[in-house]
């Protein structure tokens, strides 16, 4: 190490700070990196990520209520020729289960796909924000369409441990409704072997719940390695296990806190369109003039308004978490890989 004079004409010369082209230092991040990388990358592409975000969850609403519309058309022409509600019995609510599980799987699907976009989009993101680069939305969008495949099986197949309890504790929730429906009417005990499955289901899904979140942050770095390495499926996946073991703990605090904050935010707005649309509905009776006409507009527009509101509040936070993940997988690269010199070379800095 260089010798140097310092204040008092001796000591050493301080080692330089790691160059900082884009929105995190090129060294090993630590929380507080992670998070401010995150928002600034946010900041700076702010009108990108939230078209993307927009763009996606659209085409997802769209096949939604496509297949909604579809299979409820199907159901009312089919509950048309029920008399009486006496006359309903655990087969005619087949259709009713169907319905239901042709909408959470539309909206399965519809998020998704959505998802697997927003990830794609971010990753490309990443790259050029590290760099300190900005990037349009039609370069995004064709880089994140062009990778949407393999991104898609990334997250598909990361998600199907997370959808696993998810699953379990639909089907126990089921048939515990479908056990108190045998039941009604009924004196035989025909519901109790429903229920009793239903309560083991309950019980699967609260089992599975601690490896399906190891395997979720296991994999968590997947979509941002089929970016940026253009790596397939299971080629990311691979490598996103092995940028993750030893740092499991790590990455999973960092995520949550991300998480934390993401589910904060929301919860604050949401309370307060909640108190707001409670307000305009105990608000409209009051009226001097007040008519089932005018109450009726005032609750609808408040609904709709609350709605869309906590729908644009989702698409607004949706892209930070990604964007925490991305950054992620570049501290755990720059700490494993020594990739620090090669992003400051791209960026035209020097590195230490």
């Amino acid at each position: 190490m260089t010798y140097a004079p310092g204040p008092y004409g001796y000591g050493y010369a301080p080692v330089p700070p790691p160059p900082k082209p884009g929105v995190i230092p090129l060294a090993p991040l630590d929380l507080n990196h992670v998070l401010g990388g995150a928002f600034a990358a946010y900041r700076r592409h702010w009108k990108v990520l939230l078209g993307i975000t927009l763009v996606s969850y659209a085409l997802a609403a769209l096949l939604i209520a496509g297949v909604v519309t579809a299979a409820w058309a199907g159901l009312s022409d089919r509950w048309a020729h029920t008399s009486t509600a006496e006359d309903v019995s655990l087969s005619d609510l087949t259709p009713l289960f169907t319905l239901l599980g042709a909408i959470w799987l539309a909206c399965s699907v519809g998020l998704l796909l959505a998802t697997a976009l927003l990830h794609s989009a971010v990753a490309v993101v990443v790259q050029e924000a590290v760099l300190g680069r900005r990037v349009g939305f039609g370069t995004v969008w064709r880089r994140a369409w062009s990778r949407l495949g393999p991104v898609l099986g990334a997250v598909l197949l990361s998600a199907v441990a997370a959808v696993v309890p998810a699953l379990l504790l639909m089907a126990g929730f089921f048939l515990l409704l479908a056990a108190m429906v045998a039941s009604i009417g009924a004196d035989d005990g025909s519901g109790a072997g429903w229920a009793v499955t239903g309560v083991l289901f309950l019980l699967l899904a609260l089992a599975a719940t601690p490896p399906a979140l190891w395997l979720w942050v296991r994999f968590s770095l997947a979509p941002t390695a089929a970016v940026v390495e253009s790596a397939g499926t299971l080629t990311a996946l691979r490598r996103s296990a092995q940028l993750v073991r030893g740092a499991w703990w790590r990455i999973f605090g960092y995520t949550l806190v991300m998480l934390v904050i993401v589910a904060g935010v929301t919860f604050v707005v949401q309370t307060a369109v909640s108190l707001v649309t409670q307000a305009s509905l105990f608000a409209a009776p009051l009226t001097q003039h007040a008519t089932p006409g005018t109450i009726f507009f005032s609750t609808g527009t408040a609904a709709v308004v609350s709605t869309l509101l906590m729908l644009l509040t989702q698409a607004v936070l949706g892209p930070l978490q990604p964007l925490a993940s991305g950054l992620l997988y570049v501290d755990q690269r720059i700490r494993r890989e020594n990739l620090a010199p090669v992003l400051a070379r791209a960026a035209g800095r020097p590195h230490a």
